[in-house]
C-alpha cells in the first residue's frame, strides 16, 4: 500500500504532466533495463495522452545489445534545438550527474520532475517522485500511469516489464515484492510477451561478451576469505575482443555468484575516456554499497552501485577491500 506522502506526490507528477504538453526525458548514461523501459514507457504514455516528448541519452556509447529489439529508434543522443521550452522529466537517474556532464538541460528547464526508486537520490528536481521500496522506477511509473488514466497498451506493458524484470533479477533480488509480482502479473495480462523478452534479454549473447566475460573471470582474486571478490576490464580487453564496453553489463552477476561471497565488484576502463568506472554488487542484505559508491561521488541501491574514478585499477582496489571491510557485518 502507498503511504499518503508518495499518493500525493503521485498527484502532483500527474498534475503538473496534464498542465504541460512539450517534454524531455532523459535517464542515466549507460542505461540498463529498468531506464530504457522507463524512457520508453513514459514515450508511450505520453504520446498516448497527446503530448509532444522527445527521449535524450547523453553521450554516443552504442545501448546494450540485449535491448536491440526495444522501440527504440526515435531515442535522441544530441539536445533538440527547443530544450529549453520543455518540461524535462528524468526518470531512473539517482542524481543529476548520472544524466550526463553538462549541467545545462537542468539548469535551462523550465520545470523539472525527478521519478526514481533509489533510496539514496539527491531530489534534484522542482517535484521529486521517489519510492525506495520500490522494485523499479517502472513500478513507479506505473502509479502514475493510473493516476493519468493511460491505458496499458501491450507496447506500455512490455517496457514496463523489462524495466521490472532487469532490476528484480528475473524476480529473485531482495526487492521483489508482493507489489512488484502483482504488476508483473498485470503487465502479462495486458499483453506483455514474456517469454520473447526473457529470450531476447537473457538468452542472446554475442560471442564477444562470453569472451569478456572469460576475461573477467580469470582475473578474478578473493580477499577477506572469499567474502569479497574483485575482477576488471582493461580497455585493450574490449579492443582486442571488439566488444562494446556495453558487453561488459551483467558481468558482475558471476562474480557475485561465487560462493560465500557478501560482494563483489569489477573495475572496467571504458574504451573512451580516463576514468575508470566500477560496479558493486552485495550479496548480503545488511551491507549497503551504494554507501561505499558514494564516497567516491557515486550511488545506486544497498545492494547494486556504482562510481567513476581517475584512480589506478591498483589504488581502486585497495580502496574497495578498506571500505569493505569497515562497512561489512560480522559473520558469526
Amino acid at each position: 500500500m502507498s503511504s499518503p506522502q508518495t499518493t500525493s506526490e503521485v498527484a502532483a507528477v500527474a498534475d503538473a504532466i496534464r498542465s504541460h504538453d512539450r517534454f524531455l526525458l532523459v535517464t542515466h548514461e549507460n542505461p540498463d533495463g529498468d531506464a530504457l523501459g522507463s524512457i520508453l514507457g513514459l514515450k508511450l504514455a505520453l504520446d498516448q495522452l497527446g503530448k509532444d516528448s522527445v527521449m535524450y541519452l547523453y553521450g554516443d556509447a552504442p545501448l546494450p545489445s540485449e535491448y536491440s529489439f526495444m522501440p527504440l529508434g526515435d531515442l535522441q543522443r544530441r539536445l533538440p534545438d527547443d530544450w529549453r521550452e520543455r518540461v524535462l522529466i528524468a526518470v531512473d537517474c539517482a542524481n543529476e550527474t548520472r544524466i550526463g556532464p553538462d549541467p545545462e538541460p537542468l539548469a535551462g528547464a523550465p520545470l523539472v520532475l525527478d521519478i526514481d526508486h533509489h533510496h539514496d537520490n539527491t531530489r534534484f528536481g522542482d517535484l521529486n517522485l521517489i519510492v525506495p521500496n520500490a522494485s523499479s522506477t517502472g513500478e513507479v511509473l506505473r502509479d502514475v500511469f493510473a493516476e493519468l488514466g493511460v491505458e496499458l497498451t501491450p507496447e506500455i506493458a512490455e517496457a514496463l516489464y523489462i524495466a521490472v524484470v532487469t532490476d528484480t533479477g528475473r524476480f529473485q533480488y531482495s526487492n521483489t515484492t508482493a507489489k512488484a509480482l502483482r504488476l508483473a502479473a498485470e503487465l502479462v495480462e495486458a499483453g506483455a510477451d514474456v517469454h520473447a523478452i526473457f529470450r531476447r534479454v537473457y538468452e542472446t549473447v554475442q560471442f564477444a561478451k562470453l569472451k569478456l566475460l572469460a576475461r573477467a573471470l580469470e582475473r578474478a582474486q578473493i580477499y577477506d576469505g572469499g567474502r569479497l571478490v574483485v575482477s576488471y576490464l582493461l580497455r585493450t580487453d574490449f579492443t582486442d575482443i571488439g566488444a562494446a564496453e556495453a558487453y561488459s553489463e551483467g558481468i558482475i552477476d558471476y562474480l557475485r555468484a561465487v560462493e560465500g561471497a557478501d560482494m563483489a565488484a569489477l573495475i572496467r576502463e571504458p574504451r573512451d575516456g580516463p576514468a575508470r568506472r566500477v560496479s558493486l554488487r552485495a550479496s548480503n542484505d545488511e551491507l549497503d554499497v551504494s554507501a561505499i559508491a558514494r564516497k567516491s561521488g557515486g550511488g545506486g541501491h544497498r545492494q547494486a552501485a556504482g562510481f567513476s574514478s581517475d584512480d589506478s585499477i591498483e589504488e581502486i582496489t585497495e580502496f574497495i577491500k578498506r571500505e569493505f571491510l569497515a562497512s561489512a557485518p560480522t559473520r558469526t
